[in-house]
């Protein structure tokens, strides 16, 4: 049996999250390795040699190293097409694509202004730093914009890339989660009858719940 696959870093970090999202789906066994980031833990000569950019997470599946938490999740995928969620990155090049337009959407479009809502309104108060309230401005405006677009999408399709669940709908779900769950930003998404049905039920999938019930007692590792 192989070794289980590692993941380095903090739950509540979303690009972890994202990863253990994916090997959930995929029923893959993984070793969560906690670092401490405030004990700079992630800047560390070992750890730089898996993650050069001293960020999180770093992966690792035996001898291969990885970063980066979309290329990871599309490694997992690949890797083990045929267990647990076989559909989640498509089953031909036509299905892939359409997955890999609505990932580059999300990385591009709904992930700046969203991790600046997630830092500005989540982290930030915890954080004793003080809001910057035109950046919090801003960022709503484009995700509106953006939630609109989606809007209409989910309007023909019961996901983003088809009626499958598919890694473009989960990589939404970490970002998503701190602002629906704990901000005012959650009108922006439950005002919008599609993206609300949406966000509802890929929020609902018991492989993101099993996450955020590991945000709530992170490994004392």
């Amino acid at each position: 049996m192989a070794a289980p696959v590692k993941v380095y870093g903090p739950t509540l970090s979303t690009a972890v999250s994202r990863v253990l999202a994916c090997l959930l789906e995929k029923d893959v066994q993984f070793q969560l390795i906690n670092v401490n980031m405030s004990k700079g833990e992630h800047k560390s000569p070992d750890f730089l040699k898996m993650q050069p950019f001293g960020q999180v997470p770093a992966f690792q599946d035996e001898s291969i190293s990885l970063f980066e938490s979309r290329a990871i999740c599309r490694y997992i995928a690949d890797k083990d097409q045929n267990q647990g969620n076989t559909k989640l990155y498509g089953t031909n090049p036509l299905e892939k694509a359409s997955i890999d337009q609505w990932l580059e959407a999300e990385g591009q479009s709904f992930n700046p202004p969203t991790s600046t809502l997630v830092f500005q309104l989540a982290f930030a108060p915890r954080m004793k730093i003080n809001q910057d309230e035109n950046a919090i401005k801003q960022s709503k405006d484009k995700l509106a914009k953006l939630l609109d677009i989606y809007n209409k999408r989910l309007a023909d399709s019961r996901f983003l890339a088809s009626d499958e669940f598919s890694l473009a709908d989960l990589s939404h779900l970490p970002n998503a989660h701190y602002l629906v769950s704990g901000t005012d930003v959650k009108e922006l998404f439950m005002e919008r009858e599609n993206v609300g049905r949406w966000w509802e039920e890929i929020s609902g999938r018991d492989a993101w719940k099993e996450v955020v019930d590991m945000q709530k007692s992170p490994p004392k590792n």
